[in-house]
Formats: structure tokens, sequence, C-alpha cells
């Protein structure tokens, strides 16, 4: 059974900087395995509401060698899930039910990293947009009972809706310097 609470809250300055402080950590976890770190999601928009869970896309090389150091990641408190429903992803989920950092990793050029950034980036170029997001996410997590499948079907068509857009709009050659040096981080 599920014991996890769908919490929306409003926006804490201090992700950027958990992010930061995590991202060293899986660098040092990883080594050469890791091509680029980027923070992703909503906690990665100033000012949106989010579940304060820190999403970060990881680009490597070779889903193996990413593989290999499942027991590293482990030990870092990243439990390994593999594709976790998404072929070509590796999943990483952080502190069980009371999930503080989630990883989703990609080989450097699939899809999935173009699409995570695209939207990431549309909603720093159209706060409108971004604004408008957190509203359904406080909405649907009010109405989904708790229930992260209910939550996810409710912004499902909204997301999908904003990322065609995102992609269509922000091709890698025309998207802004990635949204982690906007916000001063001097990390990256």
């Amino acid at each position: 059974m599920n014991m996890r609470k769908i919490e929306v809250v409003d926006y804490d300055p201090s992700w950027p900087a958990q992010f930061g402080a995590e991202r060293a950590i899986i660098r040092r976890a990883l080594g050469d395995v890791v091509v680029d770190i980027h923070h992703i999601g909503s906690t990665a928009m100033p000012g949106l509401a989010a579940k304060p869970i820190i999403d970060i896309l990881l680009e490597v090389g070779d889903l193996a060698a990413l593989d290999a150091h499942n027991p590293d990641m482990d030990a870092i408190g990243y439990k390994p899930m593999g594709e976790f429903g998404i072929p070509g992803r590796r999943y990483f989920p952080k502190g069980g039910d009371n999930r503080s950092h989630q990883i989703h990793a990609f080989v450097c050029g699939d899809p999935n990293v173009g699409r995570h950034i695209a939207f990431r980036d549309y909603l720093w170029c159209h706060q409108d947009v971004a604004q408008e997001y957190g509203e359904l996410k406080r909405r649907v997590a009010r109405a989904c009972d708790n229930d992260i499948g209910r939550y996810c079907d409710g912004k499902d068509a909204y997301v999908k809706r904003v990322e065609a857009l995102a992609v269509e709009e922000l091709t890698p050659s025309q998207a802004p310097e990635d949204t982690a040096r906007k916000l001063a981080d001097p990390q990256r």
C-alpha cells in the first residue's frame, strides 16, 4: 500500500541549492558515467508550486555503465528501479514514502532528455503557463486522495499539450541557456 502523501506546496527557494548539493553527490558516486545533470520539474522553476521532490535528469553515455553503478546509487540513498515503465530510462527514487529526490536517467540524445528540458524551459519563458500549471497541480492534489496514479492522470492532458508546444518552440538550438544557469547556480 502506498503511504505517500501527495502534497503541492509553495515554491521553496532552497530547492536549487538542494539540487546543487545532490548533483555533487551523484557526480562523486558515478564519476565518468555522468555526461550532464539537470534540475527539471517544478522545483526547478522559481515561484512555481510543486510537490517537494527534487526531479533530476541524468544524462549518461551508456545505460549498462550506469547499471553497473547500482550499488553506488543505493549507497547514496537512491533505489535502482530499472526502467520503471519508460523504455530506455533508469529511475532512482530517494527517501521511500518520504521521497525527497528522484533521478530520471537517459542516454544522451534520447528524446526524453529534450522533452524534459524543453518543458522546463518553456515554463521558464511562459510564466503565465507556469502559474496555470501550479494551480492545476494544487487542484489535482486536493482531489486525488493521495493516489499518485490519479494525480498524474489529472495533469496528463495538460502536460502533454504544453510539452508539445515546448518541443516545437524550444528546439535545442533555440532553447535558452540551461535554467540552472539562470538560477545563478555556480556549481553547474
